[in-house]
């Protein structure tokens, strides 16, 4: 026992001393070179960020299998924590599985005294291609946000012009005008109404525009709005579509019960992304005002109307900021 409590001993000295040095190191860092120090502090920060998220995942995943809860049953955080994982063989698993690949070799390079110095090179030099989101700058963060939103805004023109040649042939006249003028709306420059798009939900539901009606163009360009591959056969498309538009409908009506007051700044900003609005520029008012206006649509939809949810993304956010300029 007496042996087991000096190595203890000994363990916890050297831990500290150790944690001296490396508080001294980074005071050194911070003062001499202030660049440098920011990537430093961020893959430190990256590092324990994403061991925390795996270690809370295994938590969750714990309580449901002991509660016997479904996702659905989560409050909204755990909920959404899951979000990119709960897809077993899926895509958003994968893509977990595929960061988690990554950053191996990142923490082996890094388990090296020092070492840690080539990883900081690689932040530097190609954050984007072969870092995760863990150990990019707020500054990165901001900045490839907004060209993956690039990317996808360039298919929101087409789900538009999709939408109002898919007007011109529907049989009901009231209907066709109402769609007709709501596209010519949004292609002038406005946002349109959550009345107004609710007052069309029923063309959404079936023929030609429920999601296993549009033309193969249409789900292409919804599938690239939600940073999914559009390079599939249309049935597995039309699928992957339908399943991650109605995850965001569960999610919505799980941020509806914990309600929009409890989120924080960063938890509304990844909201709005991820429902087609590039929020990195926008400020919680704003945020939180368009979250309204979704909300609004989405908990009054039926899961039959799941392509109206996928559309809105359009819809409501391409004019958004122009609108309120």
């Amino acid at each position: 026992l007496s042996t087991k409590a000096g190595s203890r001993s000994i363990l916890a000295a050297l831990a500290s001393k150790a944690k001296r040095i490396n508080g001294r190191y980074e005071r050194f860092l911070e003062r001499t070179f202030p660049r440098f120090y920011v990537l430093y502090a961020t893959f430190t920060k990256g590092i324990q960020a994403l061991f925390l998220e795996v270690k809370e995942i295994r938590k969750i995943k714990s309580k449901m299998s002991h509660q016997r809860l479904s996702v659905q049953q989560l409050p909204y955080r755990e909920m959404e924590r899951l979000r990119q994982v709960r897809r077993g063989a899926r895509d958003a698993f994968r893509q977990f599985r595929r960061d988690v690949i990554k950053a191996i070799p990142i923490g082996i390079i890094a388990i090296p005294p020092f070492a840690n110095f080539l990883v900081i090179v690689l932040m530097y030099f190609f954050p984007r291609q072969l870092l995760i989101r863990y150990f990019w700058t707020p500054s990165q963060q901001v900045e490839f946000l907004d060209a993956y939103d690039a990317i996808r805004r360039d298919s929101y023109p087409d789900v538009v012009e999709s939408l109002a040649l898919a007007a011109r042939s529907l049989p009901e006249p009231q209907l066709r005008k109402r769609l007709r003028e709501l596209c010519a709306e949004v292609q002038q420059g406005s946002q349109p109404r959550v009345a107004e798009l609710y007052a069309v939900r029923s063309l959404f539901s079936g023929s030609p525009l429920g999601l296993n009606k549009l033309p193969v163009s249409h789900v292409k360009a919804l599938s690239q709005v939600l940073f999914l591959t559009p390079h599939l056969p249309a049935f597995f498309l039309r699928h992957r579509l339908r399943s991650h538009v109605l995850e965001i409908r569960n999610l919505d009506r799980a941020m509806l019960r914990l309600g929009l007051g409890q989120l924080s700044e960063e938890e509304l900003k990844a909201a709005c992304y991820l429902r087609g609005l590039n929020s990195t520029h926008l400020g919680m008012s704003e945020c939180r005002a368009w979250l309204e206006q979704w909300l609004g649509l989405s908990c009054k939809l039926q899961a039959s109307e799941a392509s109206l949810l996928a559309n809105s993304m359009v819809l409501l956010s391409l004019n958004y900021v122009r609108t309120k300029e």
